[in-house]
């Protein structure tokens, strides 16, 4: 066993050390020709929506920010509670959880949560917080595991199938090299699958072709995480794996062939035909 394989497991041991035990799980995604299965069953089986069906569709939202956090001090007041004037990352995950069987009821199945959130003011030039569910090295940080659990743990009671994100282009420079890139996407897969999880679908990066500091992280080398993570196995099952690229851009042949399903956002599209076209 080589020294890198040697530390995404003892990485994932810490985990498990912290009371994250592995989930008796319920739900199980999967996807079968160009539909998606919950438990066997297509998704929204039978429905429609102005005479086009849906059957098989994976309605989702994007909620990257369930687990939340800023350790720089100096931005970290940006976010604070009216009531209390002060950030709480566990009051945010505890109103998340608290929202999630609504979302449900309304018949939404599927949500975004990344390790590295999203821009927490929308669009930004600059993104001086610090809001990183890894080390430099790429291990993942326990308190953000911690959080995450409890959200995929609800997830899979209510019969959701998140799509959890390991990177964003406004936080990925603060892992040390392309080296704790790797590690971070083979952990979080192995995490993911040690937990016992069977309702994720893993999405490497959000938005690959913006500007992301690690050059593996960008569209034409991408495809190379996607395969990395899809190689991490568990008793002979794997996650299913993918990236996702800004609005108004077609997916590159590259990464096709690596996922097992496309994420295309559409942002910035503001012809509904422009979405068909690109599909």
């Amino acid at each position: 066993m080589d020294t890198s394989r040697r530390t995404l497991l003892k990485t994932i041991a810490g985990a498990g050390a912290a009371g994250l035990a592995p989930a008796a799980t319920r739900t199980e995604i999967a996807i079968e020709g160009d539909r998606f299965l919950i438990n066997g069953k297509p998704t929204y089986a039978g429905r429609s929506f102005r005479g086009m069906k849906i059957e098989g569709l994976l309605m989702n939202s994007r909620m990257v920010q369930g687990i939340f956090d800023d350790a720089n001090p100096e931005t970290r007041h940006r976010w604070a509670y009216p009531d209390t004037r002060r950030w709480d990352p566990e009051r945010n995950v505890k109103e998340f959880l608290a929202a999630m069987p609504e979302w449900r009821r309304h018949g939404l199945l599927s949500f975004t949560i990344n390790i590295q959130g999203g821009s927490p003011q929308g669009y930004s030039r600059e993104q001086p917080w610090i809001n990183n569910g890894f080390d430099a090295n790429g291990n993942p940080r326990k308190d953000y595991l911690g959080r995450l659990d409890r959200i995929l743990k609800k997830a899979d009671e209510l019969g959701m199938a998140p799509i959890v994100g390991c990177y964003y282009f406004g936080q990925d420079e603060r892992l040390k090299d392309e080296a704790a890139v790797k590690r971070g996407v083979e952990s979080m897969a192995d995490w993911l699958l040690r937990q016992g999880y069977r309702n994720i679908l893993l999405e490497v990066n959000n938005e690959c072709n913006v500007r992301y500091d690690h050059a593996i992280l960008r569209p034409d080398r991408v495809h190379a995480l996607i395969q990395l993570a899809s190689k991490v196995t568990l008793r002979g099952r794997r996650l299913y794996v993918s990236t996702s690229y800004g609005g108004n851009t077609v997916v590159k042949e590259n990464v096709v062939r690596a996922a097992d399903f496309v994420l295309m956002h559409g942002n910035g599209v503001k012809d509904p035909k422009r979405i068909y076209e690109m599909v």
